[in-house]
């Protein structure tokens, strides 16, 4: 990949580009910084996207920072949220970042990349490098953000360490002495505070590659771990594909730009098929076979077509189905479908009952009181691609 083609595929906005592009023509080794907080173990396509540039960046000689912050994860970083992130313990946020490393590991060279916690340095500061910390913003700088601002008027709470999370993500960077920071467009106001403080600090301010923020598997909102509309790139191979190909149609030409190498000449040629009418299924099969060969392999992106074509175009059942022992005989169906591991949580198994996601048995169950008594070799069927044989 070119510096032009690194410098504009899936980025949004480049600060400062010109000064950027000069770097890379001149090739001496940049500092590149990417940051995630483990607020989930599963590292999805949204994240992979960012990832993918590193990777360019970092096969271009440059250092790649991945940097795991342990340390904010505790406050929860408020971008695009209109409510307060819950607080994850210790052992909760240790247990999410160890899982982290294989995940980067498909697309990163791990030897040559440099990993780091944000603890290193949030664990030794004293007060009064916090207090010093706080003098380089004002009150007015960080209320001004979009999140804030809309949550302040629709009368939802922001809680003041919500407020400090800019400016540790800020202080990131002058710890790391940053050239560069890579993130979703949903960062630039942590970024520009972080480009802010490195001058205020004397060092000189990172430039920044904004990514375009890829949509969930709904359609609506960007991918999240939070919202469940996302896919792992740990899923397996039946589950990548199937959930690939319930994407809507509308974002097709999304995920080709922002979770494929698909050429952009190729790309546009795409854009003409469905124009002129050929049948998005077969577009969007192409295009789940193409991310599942990037995470897995060709014989495995091959046998996860046939398997869904036998699954939703044949209404077969699955080849393999895992068999699961369930605690009780009779459970509720929150219960049963978190126990099964189909959700993280009750919120996230109430909303796939209430839309109409959750079978058993071949019926259909949208009350989330449901209490279903458990016969050996049962079918639970939770959204399109998730089924599992019960047990007493």
């Amino acid at each position: 990949m070119d510096i032009d083609e690194i410098l504009t595929r899936g980025v949004a906005e480049v600060i400062n580009r010109e000064n950027l592009k000069r770097k890379l023509v001149e090739g001496n080794p940049l500092r590149i910084k990417y940051g995630v907080d483990p607020t989930r173990p599963d590292i999805h396509l949204g994240h992979a996207v960012a990832m993918w540039k590193l990777k360019a960046l970092q096969d271009l000689g440059h250092t790649i920072i991945f940097l795991i912050g342990d340390y904010t994860t505790k406050i929860g970083d408020p971008s695009g949220r209109n409510a307060t992130r819950p607080i994850l313990t210790d052992e909760e946020i240790k247990e999410n970042a160890k899982t982290y490393f294989d995940q980067v590991g498909q697309i990163l060279n791990m030897d040559k990349t440099e990993i780091r916690y944000n603890s290193e340095w949030f664990d030794k500061i004293n007060f009064a490098n916090v207090l010093n910390l706080f003098t380089k913003f004002t009150v007015a700088q960080i209320i001004e953000r979009d999140d804030f601002t809309k949550r302040l008027k629709e009368g939802n709470d922001i809680g003041f360490q919500e407020m400090i999370y800019p400016l540790m993500q800020a202080y990131d960077s002058v710890e790391l002495k940053a050239d560069v920071e890579i993130g979703g467009t949903d960062q630039k106001f942590n970024i520009l505070a972080g480009r802010d403080l490195q001058k205020k600090m004397g060092q000189n301010p990172q430039d920044i590659i904004l990514m375009k923020l890829l949509v969930g598997t709904d359609g609506k909102i960007k991918m999240s771990k939070s919202t469940g509309n996302y896919v792992a790139v740990t899923d397996s191979a039946n589950d990548m594909f199937g959930k690939v190909m319930s994407i809507p149609d509308s974002a097709i030409i999304e995920y080709y730009e922002l979770a494929t190498d698909v050429t952009q000449e190729a790309i546009d040629m795409i854009k003409k098929e469905l124009d002129s009418g050929k049948n998005p299924r077969d577009i969007k099969a192409e295009l789940a076979k193409l991310i599942v060969e990037k995470y897995h392999n060709a014989k495995e992106a091959e046998e996860a077509e046939a398997e869904f074509n036998r699954v939703f175009k044949n209404r077969e059942m699955p080849t393999d189905i895992q068999t699961k022992k369930v605690s009780n005989s009779e459970i509720n169906i929150i219960d049963l479908i978190i126990e099964v591991g189909f959700a993280e949580s009750r919120s996230d198994a109430r909303r796939l009952v209430e839309q109409g996601g959750v079978e058993v048995a071949n019926q259909k169950i949208t009350d989330p009181g449901q209490i279903v008594q458990i016969e050996n070799e049962m079918i639970l069927k939770v959204g399109k691609t998730r089924f599992t044989k019960l047990a007493k």
